[in-house]
């Protein structure tokens, strides 16, 4: 059974992703909330609540095939300050690397490195910032490739995200992994800027992975949608009729034409500034009915909760996503315990990384690679 380590670990997501044929040796969050939550769900005796910080080689056992990184992304988003790596908080990637240095020295690396974050980390500091992470790979004896996921292929959720997958230099890969060079849908425009802004030396050891496109999805944003959520309540008429009016011309003729399709209807909203016609800013309400929620974002702020509509016919009515709806489009299923607090519940499904999205690299890429390494050591013995 392949082995791993969860930093960053949040909720569990990337455990709950590469599921039980697997074995978590360690963990490690800062958040003692989200410690709980992690703890509730998996017993989570590896867990290690602490600042990445303070942990040394001696806390993290034995030998682990991966190891798992969702750093934080504030620095390096396109909503944030700009500060990218030299941030506080996205900045928390070199102590982890650190970590990762020790355990090469240690002759405990793992084989597989991945770290998952915002793609506005490919061009942060105008691909410095990336740059400067797979060129650490390729000082620390890894080959390193990366991928754009938009979790939109597999649940219903805009939230395309940024995998960094590292490999040992020494480990033979099974021809079916790689391509010679960038593919769709992986492999984006601002992806393949971003490699060529790298040194040479990393070049050399890039790895351009192969992921074969999943089936059609089946689930859309209406069949995540709860009728009565214990979390959140239904706007009253007055607090609907408010959010209408702060849709632009454009925003109010889609909730006007959901009305003309004569069926049931979800739209999702996100409250955004935006000039108006006289160069103002103003506060809007902008919605999409394709089926596809936006990206959920931990709540900051009133304006980063996600609201929903549902249309059907004439009846126009709204609230706040439902936490156990949040839990959905991350691809959680409904026995996972969420915390009761409504904010804490959206922060830790909002911050952390969609279910299937793992399991889908776990299954094409992960497991591959160490089934083949494993293959060679047997043969070899």
């Amino acid at each position: 059974m392949p082995s791993y380590y969860e930093f960053f670990a949040g909720g569990g997501m990337a455990r709950a992703g590469l599921g039980q044929g697997w074995r978590c040796l360690f963990a490690n969050d800062f958040d003692h909330k989200k410690g709980r939550v992690y703890r509730e769900n998996w017993k989570g005796e590896e867990l290690k609540t602490a600042d990445v910080g303070s942990l040394t080689t001696k806390d993290v056992p034995g030998v682990a095939n991966l190891a798992w990184a969702s750093f934080p992304c504030q620095d390096l988003s396109l909503a944030g300050g700009g500060a990218g790596l030299k941030g506080d908080r996205s900045g928390t990637f070199w102590p982890f690397w650190n970590l990762m240095k020790g355990l090469v020295k240690e002759n405990r690396a793992p084989r597989l490195i991945v770290l998952e974050n915002v793609c506005g980390t490919l061009t942060s500091h105008e691909g410095k910032d990336f740059a400067t992470i797979c060129g650490g790979f390729q000082q620390a004896g890894y080959a390193v490739g990366a991928v754009v996921v938009d979790a939109s292929l597999f649940v219903p959720q805009s939230r395309p995200r940024l995998f960094v997958i590292g490999v040992q230099q020494n480990m033979e890969l099974p021809e079916s992994l790689t391509v010679e060079g960038p593919s769709s849908p992986w492999h984006t425009r601002t992806l393949k800027t971003a490699y060529e802004k790298l040194a040479p030396k990393t070049k050399e050891k890039w790895i351009w992975w192969n992921l074969p496109v999943p089936a059609e999805r089946k689930v859309n944003l209406l069949d995540v949608i709860e009728e009565n959520p214990s979390s959140t309540s239904w706007f009253t008429a007055d607090e609907t009729r408010q959010l209408l009016a702060m849709m632009s011309t454009i925003n109010r003729a889609k909730v006007t034409e959901a009305k003309r399709q004569g069926r049931k209807m979800v739209g999702g909203v996100y409250k955004r500034t935006r000039p108006n016609a006289k160069g103002r800013k103003v506060q809007r309400a902008e919605i999409r009915f394709d089926d596809v929620s936006g990206c959920l974002r931990t709540p900051a702020g009133g304006s980063s909760r996600q609201v929903i509509v549902v249309v059907e016919g004439q009846s126009v009515k709204a609230r706040l996503i439902s936490s156990r709806e949040t839990a959905r489009l991350m691809g959680l299923p409904d026995d996972y315990k969420l915390p009761d607090n409504y904010n804490e519940a959206y922060h830790l499904t909002g911050d952390g990384v969609v279910v299937p999205v793992v399991r889908h690299l776990a299954e094409h890429i992960f497991e591959p690679v160490l089934s083949a390494a494993q293959t060679r050591s047997t043969a070899a013995a």
